[in-house]
């Protein structure tokens, strides 16, 4: 008989609770450390002449539901480019693909100053498929480019290009403070006006990696026994290459270039709930969430009473993580 993997829904049934407990420490917790009472007042009956109201409503609120959304995304569109590439070392920070987000946002900083939020997140979704698009049209020409160890040496190379050009646009232009935001990452700067604007696209990319996982389990099994199957893959692959973009330029968007997230989750959901697609995607999006809700929440303590970048915090943790995988599976693919 075969037996249950019960550890989904675990996860799943966990998630809420878990989240709110979570999100909970993160308005109690910081410089100043509020009461529960005072966090209910402020949402049951906020007092825009109260300054800890303020706080939790317009400071807290939006970076603690920022970090939710964000680590969602970046776990999702991970496990989605692992899938489809089946390449353990694939993810959104590695290939290039935040980078490239980064880059199209510097270019609308410097040409279109006057470009709205709105329109600078179409940027992010833009220079998003840029960057991937590079990574994946110069590895095919490589021999044997579309490896692992070598498509993410690849990635890595031209993510390093394209922030260095952005670095260098912004300190030719003389906006260097206000593209800083997008290079380091700071969460506690987020605006609820910004957040409630992405989130939308966010859960539209969340519903549509949802809707495709039964198409990437099949293509993680390998092309060949995808196309025996009746996968049209060129279809498979643009929806989940849309769905990166969505989630990938959102995140971006919103609060710039997270490292590591989108690797390491991934990993962590298919040793608990198997190669399982159905599964994977949305236990990635839960671990994502907590995990980059508790690495903001830690990156407040790490240099207090200053902030830490929460890139910093996924980067102590993803760097050895890396290493780990490119040492023991980075000349295999997945499968």
């Amino acid at each position: 008989m075969k037996r249950t993997n019960h550890i989904p829904y675990i996860i799943l049934a966990a998630a809420l609770p878990v989240m709110l407990a979570i999100l909970l420490i993160s308005l109690m917790y910081g410089g100043t450390e509020m009461a529960f009472a005072t966090i209910q007042t402020a949402f049951l009956q906020f007092n825009a002449a109260n300054i800890d109201h303020q706080i939790i409503m317009n400071a807290r609120l939006p970076r603690a539901a920022g970090a939710v959304f964000i680590g969602a995304a970046l776990a999702v569109s991970g496990a989605l480019m692992q899938g489809m590439t089946r390449n353990h070392l694939a993810s959104p920070g590695i290939m290039g693909i935040s980078d490239g987000s980064v880059l199209a946002v510097t270019l609308s900083m410097v040409f279109l100053p006057q470009a709205s939020p709105a329109e600078r997140i179409f940027f992010s979704f833009g220079g998003s498929a840029v960057g991937a698009g590079l990574v994946f049209s110069l590895a095919a020409f490589l021999p044997h480019g579309l490896s692992p160890v070598r498509l993410a040496i690849l990635g890595t190379a031209i993510g390093t290009f394209l922030s260095s050009v952005a670095a260098a646009l912004a300190i030719y232009f003389q906006i260097p403070q206000n593209i800083s935001f997008w290079y380091h990452t700071r969460l506690h700067q987020l605006q609820g006006e910004q957040v409630l604007m992405i989130i939308p696209f966010i859960l539209v990319g969340l519903l549509l990696a949802n809707w495709l996982a039964k198409a990437v389990t099949v293509l993680s099994l390998g092309e060949e026994v995808a196309v025996s199957l009746g996968q049209r893959i060129k279809v498979v692959k643009l929806a989940v290459a849309a769905a990166v973009m969505l989630l990938t330029g959102s995140a971006v968007a919103m609060a710039g270039k997270i490292a590591f997230v989108g690797l390491i989750i991934p990993h962590i959901t298919r040793y608990l709930v198997g190669a399982d697609y159905k599964w994977v995607i949305p236990c990635s999006g839960v671990l994502g969430a907590l995990f980059l809700a508790l690495a903001d929440i830690l990156s407040r303590y790490l240099n207090a009473p200053f902030e830490t970048p929460v890139g910093v915090i996924t980067s102590l943790v993803g760097v050895p993580f890396f290493l780990y995988l490119a040492r023991r599976k980075g000349g295999d693919k997945i499968g």
